[in-house]
């Protein structure tokens, strides 16, 4: 059972760093920074007695829609609403997935420092959202295409050029079905990605068909093998991994099997940035 008195002491720490002023209430005389408890109540629309009992750890086990306008009256990040979560139940809550919104000047660098390693970050969606070189060189060229269109599943099923180009296309693309299956339920994004799903199994019948079998996949390593029109044939090792404090994303690193085709990829990625 988790202890009130934590899930007390961490409310009553949050409401101090709100400001009042701010939230449109009157900051004249308070004896302690933030809001009042009556006004986190009243935020969160829930009874004043109850949230001050809660406070002070006689409270009750709140419930999870409690515990949700709570995090919403006191404007909580992802993280602290875990933690909330932790303290009041025991347990985190449940996933509800928000579309990320691009990746950090930081997390571009490590990807542009793999000069030899084609490399991107997509989503849980399989949405591409960031690259470097090399992956434009020799997977796709993402900048050319639209921010919808950079979705890996639209070009493994709907891309002619893409299918071509896979030696293997058919075990790659159930693989990927199962991995895409398993990342959209585990980051509550089941609802988002309907759209994309009816969109492929109406233009897509090896998608229809892969759709139906159910296979759930987890994203680990593998080998993926190339014809590409100006490096000819080529073997790349995938690798899946997690960035770290976004769990909606995920970095894919291809790295090449050889020193020549690290070579050839390495002025590729150089002659395509030009």
């Amino acid at each position: 059972m988790p202890g009130n008195g934590s899930l007390g002491a961490y409310l009553r720490e949050l409401r101090t760093r709100l400001d009042p002023a701010a939230l449109g209430y009157a900051s004249g005389r308070r004896r302690t920074p933030g809001l009042r408890r009556e006004e986190v109540a009243q935020r969160a629309r829930i009874s004043a007695t109850w949230y001050s009992w809660l406070e002070q750890g006689r409270g009750g086990a709140p419930s999870a829609e409690a515990l949700d306008r709570l995090a919403k009256a006191l404007m909580l990040t992802e993280v602290e609403r875990e933690h909330l979560f932790l303290l009041g139940l025991g347990r985190p809550p449940e996933v509800r997935y928000q579309p990320p919104g691009g990746v950090t000047p930081r997390l571009q660098r490590v990807l542009d420092a793999l000069d030899a390693c084609p490399a991107m970050i997509r989503t849980a969606t399989w949405d591409v959202v960031a690259w470097n070189q090399a992956a434009a060189a020799v997977l796709t060229d993402y900048g050319a295409l639209r921010s919808a269109e950079r979705n890996v599943l639209r070009l493994i099923f709907l891309d002619p050029r893409t299918r071509a180009a896979d030696f293997d296309w058919e075990s790659a693309a159930r693989f990927v079905v199962g991995v895409f299956r398993g990342d959209a339920a585990r980051a509550g994004a089941a609802a988002t990605v309907q759209p994309l799903v009816d969109e492929l199994c109406a233009k897509s019948p090896d998608f229809a068909t892969m759709w139906r079998d159910s296979e759930v996949h987890s994203a680990c390593e593998g080998v993926k093998r190339l014809r590409h029109p100006v490096l000819g044939e080529i073997a790349l090792e995938f690798s899946a991994f997690a960035v770290d404090g976004r769990p909606d994303l995920a970095m894919l690193v291809y790295t090449p099997l050889s020193a020549d085709d690290a070579a050839r990829i390495r002025a590729l990625a150089a002659a395509h940035a030009d």
